[in-house]
């Protein structure tokens, strides 16, 4: 591919995304623009109290140590940088690159003026937009620094640098386990060499963790569904022990359309029915669930 053609595929993948220093990025999800105009709210908000208009979607990585099957991400965004920005850098950025997005929301029809206006102080941070955040080497000062203004800090991990995560203190702490074995892991998150031994170390740090502690599982049908998937996914949240469990479908979007087929997206029947067998194996209780994302939260 040449050079000229690698520009124009970056520009087309980066559309809606603000790039902020060297390596890190900003941009609105689809529910704060939703909340903006009255039309729902993310299941975060139904599930943990957080408002969807004034969440700061952002990465302090635009790279990634695993290439998964189910990701919807452009990931070959950044391959090389120049040195790691500093955290107040990054934070203060971030938030002047949010409020360059809302400020396109101003002559939006149906808009509510006054969750714009609050919008442009937002309040909290879902560090998981793109690539693996814990790649970033001063993640804690990260977080500390959007503690510090008065944020609640949601961080989302891979859980391959559990060294990183111990260091941590983010308001909720989240790892993202798409396998439930090693050979599941090489299948649907190819990463560069096995690094299931590190997974299974995170989910120790998740058990001693003090934030509040969230398990995420994405659920793609006829890979991770199964029964005995079912039975191995319970003993790793016994492992783990977290505060919550997310069942959450794979969504057949963007890039993950090139490596997975539309069939392979569960219906929220189909997550909610995993669910109930998940609670019956882990002591877990249904806790809510939100369909339209198609997920269901499970409560220690």
């Amino acid at each position: 591919m040449s050079k000229l053609r690698e520009m124009d595929k970056l520009l087309s993948d980066l559309k809606g995304y603000q790039i902020v220093g060297n390596h890190s990025a900003v941009k609105t999800c689809l529910w704060l623009k939703k909340s903006l105009k009255d039309e729902g709210s993310c299941y975060k908000q139904k599930f943990y109290g957080i408002k969807s208009h004034r969440c700061l979607q952002m990465t302090p990585a635009l790279i990634c140590n695993q290439n998964c099957v189910y990701c919807w991400r452009p990931l070959e965004l950044l391959k090389d940088f120049k040195g790691w920005d500093s955290p107040d850098f990054i934070v203060e950025e971030s938030i002047k690159a949010q409020r360059r997005l809302l400020s396109g929301f101003h002559g939006t029809e149906g808009v509510n003026k006054k969750k714009l206006a609050e919008a442009y102080e937002p309040n909290q941070v879902a560090i998981s937009l793109i690539g693996e955040p814990t790649i970033y080497p001063r993640l804690p000062e990260l977080i500390d620094c959007f503690n510090r203004k008065g944020f609640t800090t949601f961080l989302v991990t891979n859980g391959t640098n559990p060294e990183m995560l111990e260091k941590c203190d983010p308001t909720q702490l989240y790892v993202s386990l798409t396998a439930f074995d090693e050979q599941s892991h090489l299948m649907l998150n190819r990463p560069v060499k096995s690094n299931w031994d590190k997974i299974m170390k995170s989910l120790e740090v998740l058990r001693n963790a003090k934030s509040r502690t969230v398990l995420r599982l994405t659920l793609i049908k006829d890979y991770n569904m199964q029964d005995n998937a079912i039975e191995k996914y319970a003993e790793l949240i016994n492992k783990a022990s977290p505060d919550f469990i997310e069942a959450k479908a794979y969504m057949f979007l963007g890039y993950s359309r090139l490596r997975l087929k539309y069939e392979n997206m569960p219906e929220h029947e189909d997550v909610l029915d995993f669910s109930k067998k998940l609670s019956e194996k882990c002591g877990y209780k249904i806790r809510d669930e939100a369909k339209v994302s198609r997920v269901v939260l499970l409560e220690r």
